[in-house]
Formats: structure tokens, sequence, C-alpha cells
């Protein structure tokens, strides 16, 4: 049980109907999930309105309801009503303190970009756990608490979710956390409620624009900001020329990284390495830190989510030897992950979905001047249309063959889609071909991979499955590679 009075102590509300002088029993902002006694939190969302379920919530047990605005309910009905000005902002206060304030257990870093931000918390956990602390992780594969893996929903979840999961990486000895920070999830105040220890901006581009997502490139940059007025240290990509913008009006102290001359922890004399069907880089750390690295991940923008790792290991006094030791071991699933399929040409599988990540992976990949530069990629349904445009013109351009393929075409048809992609390759003079089936594409790829070629699977990276028609199938790009290989024979 836990007293109203406590879990509303950090928030500015009124009491417009009942008492506050109550226990209840948890808290609860989904209208299945209701309980005796519990308090019901009514956030508006894109497909329903908590507050449109306040009487049937009340009807079911509910003692308290938090609304942000009037809500219709029998007079007879014994009921405390606490109105605030944003019920998803009061969530995270209130789901904060239900479960004792646990950031105040741990030292949380939060990630937020464009790009970068997975790997780069993965990187961190890495190092970290090499240096002895216990680590735990929230981001868009997967939430990491001791050896429990969770299939992860969103990139940032529920205040209520951020909060459970901090109580339960405490409780399992976990001293710090290492998540993902999206601009929904900031913009939606799901990382209000307690303060990071380390906040950290990778880079920004127009991304995530559209219906249900950010209305311009501004406010998407205005909510990656956010993140400087929640942190303690800021830890920021002073190549991004958007850095300043960012973290303009921030409340924290800020230090710098990148491959510039001025920054305050930086990356000199990269040099690539390959072999064995496996591409990296290695380069001089200098500024802040002093070694050489060297990582098992192709090209610049792996420089960059390594220095973005360093500068915030640096700050738990991590040994120079130690984080020298853990970066070639680190990888992530989905994330420029190579499947051997061939002695005679390299084939990866990585999340670009977007034209910013792609071109950054396919300038990266032709940097190590392949054979051919082959290009598999398909884009997501009731998703902005440019996207697909803007895709399709940077592989047209890039690759020597693009694949046309399938993604997740939702409730669009794939064809509609791969014409999208078409239109994008036609303002180049790139080559492509065009297999909707993604198992069919995959293999007409590995068939026809010739010696020196880089091969790439865009897209998918880690996901498991394919959305069509309101309905996931399961799909792994891992397996269907290991069914193609083990088939009698690869179509011509």
């Amino acid at each position: 049980m836990s007293g109203l009075k406590e879990l509303l102590s950090d928030l500015t509300y009124e009491c417009i109907r009942g008492t506050e002088d109550v226990e209840v029993t948890e808290v609860v902002y989904d209208s299945r999930k209701v309980t005796q006694g519990c308090l019901f939190i009514c956030i508006p969302g894109a497909n329903a309105d908590g507050h449109d379920f306040a009487a049937q919530v009340v009807e079911s047990g509910a003692r308290v309801l938090v609304v942000q605005r009037d809500v219709k309910l029998p007079e007879e009905v014994e009921v405390t009503v606490i109105r605030v000005e944003d019920t998803r902002y009061a969530m995270a206060f209130i789901s904060a303190a239900y479960f004792g304030h646990p950031a105040k257990r741990l030292k949380v870093i939060g990630i937020t970009g464009t790009k970068g931000k997975t790997t780069t918390t993965y990187l961190v956990k890495n190092i970290l756990e090499e240096a002895g602390r216990r680590v735990g992780l929230i981001g868009t594969i997967e939430v990491i608490i001791g050896d429990t893996h969770i299939h992860a929903n969103n990139t940032t979840p529920e205040s209520y979710l951020v909060q459970q999961y901090f109580k339960q990486m405490a409780d399992a000895g976990c001293d710090t956390v290492v998540m993902e920070v999206s601009s929904q999830g900031l913009m939606l105040h799901r990382t209000q409620g307690f303060v990071f220890d380390y906040g950290i901006f990778t880079n920004i581009e127009p991304d995530h624009i559209g219906p249900n997502e950010h209305k311009d490139f501004e406010d998407y940059l205005a909510c990656k900001g956010l993140l400087f007025r929640q942190c303690l240290v800021g830890i920021v990509n002073k190549d991004d020329e958007h850095w300043e913008k960012v973290t303009a009006g921030h409340t924290c102290r800020i230090e710098t990284y990148g491959i510039k001359q001025d920054a305050d922890l930086r990356a000199e004399d990269l040099q690539l390495v390959s072999g064995g069907g496996k591409l990296g880089v290695s380069f001089r750390v200098k500024g802040l830190m002093n070694f050489q690295a060297q990582l098992s991940m192709p090209g610049r923008f792996s420089v960059y989510n390594a220095l973005t790792a360093i500068a915030i290991c640096r700050h738990f006094g991590v040994l120079e030897e130690a984080v020298e030791k853990a970066l070639p071991g680190a990888k992530v699933k989905g994330r420029i992950e190579f499947v051997k399929v061939s002695d005679d040409f390299t084939l990866m599988i990585d999340y670009a979905h977007n034209a910013m990540a792609l071109q950054s992976l396919l300038s990266t990949l032709k940097e190590y001047e392949p054979h051919r530069l082959v290009c598999v990629f398909g884009c997501g349904g009731n998703r902005s249309r440019i996207r697909r445009f803007e895709m399709g013109e940077v592989s047209g351009k890039l690759a020597d063959l693009t694949i046309i393929t399938s993604d997740n075409p939702r409730f669009e048809e794939p064809l509609d889609i791969m014409e999208d992609i078409k239109t994008g390759i036609d303002r180049t003079d790139g080559n492509y071909v065009e297999i909707c089936d993604r198992k069919e594409a995959i293999a007409y790829a590995i068939a026809h991979g010739e010696p020196g070629d880089i091969i790439v699977l865009a897209g998918k990276g880690h996901e498991d499955y394919q959305e069509i028609k309101g309905v996931k199938y399961p799909m792994d790009e891992r397996e269907l590679i290991r069914d193609i290989l083990a088939a009698d024979s690869l179509p011509q």
C-alpha cells in the first residue's frame, strides 16, 4: 500500500473530488489492468484516451483517478480525483515514488541521437562490465537485467516501466543503467521523475517526422535537447553541426568529443582494417584519454560510437587498458553484424532504415574498396514516403547493385512501397532488381555474390519478425540465411 500524498509529493495538483488521505494498492495506466483500490492515471493516447474509461475503472475498483481534463462519474461513487496539468508528466513522478525512487540507487546514463544509440549502449555495457561494474540496459532491442533479457516494444518505455526496470535492476545488484533515450520518450515525459547522471548526444538529422511523430525538424531537435535539462553532465558530439542548438538552455556541465582537433576527447590517425571476411578500424584516442584503440566494426561512424562510450566510461574511472581490451570484442545484434556465408565475399546485417543511416553505412563500406557494393533493402509501410524516395536515391548513388525487396509493409501493399523506392533510384543511374519476397532477395544476393563483394542486408537488423496487415510473422534474417545455405541450390 502507498499513501496518495506521498505519491503526489513532487507534483503540483488539485484534489477536485474526495480526499487525499487514502492508501492505494498499486499504480495502473491501462484500463484492462485495474485492480481493487488502485490509482488509475488517465493517459491520452493516439488510439485511446484513458479519460474515456473513467467511470468503467471506478466501477472496477479504482480508488483514485489522476486526470488532466473533466471526466464523467456517478455522483454516488466514492473516489478521489486528482487534477494535474499533464497526466503523462505526472505518471513519471508518481511511478518514481511508487517504486521508491530507484534511480537514486543507480548511476543512470541516457543516450540520445538519430543513430548510434543502440551500438553505444552495448559498448558502454561491455566496457563497464569488463571494469567490474554491474550494468542494466534499456534499449531498442531489449531490456537486460542481470541474466534476464526482456523484448523491447519501444526504444524508451513508458515512465512506469522505466521506474519498474530501475527497481528490478537495483534489487538485482546493478549499480549502473545505460539506456537509449528517444525523442518520443523525451516528448512524452517518459524520462521525468529522476535525473540522469550523464546525458549523451550522438548526432541528429531529419527522422521520425510525420503523423504521430514530430511535426518538423525543429520539433525533433527541441525534444532531443530536453535531455540536457534532465542530466548532471552532458557529453556531446562536437562534430555535429546542430550540437549547440541541441544543448541550448542546458542546465548541465558540457563535455565534447569528436574527430575535430578542438574537442575534449578526440580520435586521430584513423586506419581501415580488413581480413577474414570482417572489416574494422583502428585509431588513436587523444585529449582527456590517450591510448590506441581497435574495433571489429567498420568506419568513421563506428569510431564515433566508440568515442561516445569512451567519454562516458572515463567518468567511471575505467583504466585505459581496460577500454582498449573491451572494444574489439563488442558486438551488437543487427548493427553491422557479419554473417559468414563465403570465403570470397562479406555479408552483413544492419538496421539502417533511413537515408542518413544508409548513406553513412554505404559510404563507409565504399572506403574499403569492395569489388561491388550490393544493398538489399525495403522500407516500412505506414511511414513517410519521403524516406523511401531518399533511401532509394542513396542506394542508387552508392551501391553497385540494389535489390529492392519488402520490409514491414504493415497495412500497405509491398509493391507500392517498392515503387516509391524505385522513384528514388530512378533519380540516379544505379542498377537494381526487384524481388518482393525478402528471403528470395537474400538468396539472390548470396547466389550472385562475387569475390570481393560486400553485401548489406539493410533495414531489419535485430528484428525477428515481418509485420503484415497488423500481424507480426516470425522472420529472422539469420535464420533465413541458414535456410538458404542449407538448401540444395540457390536461385540463378
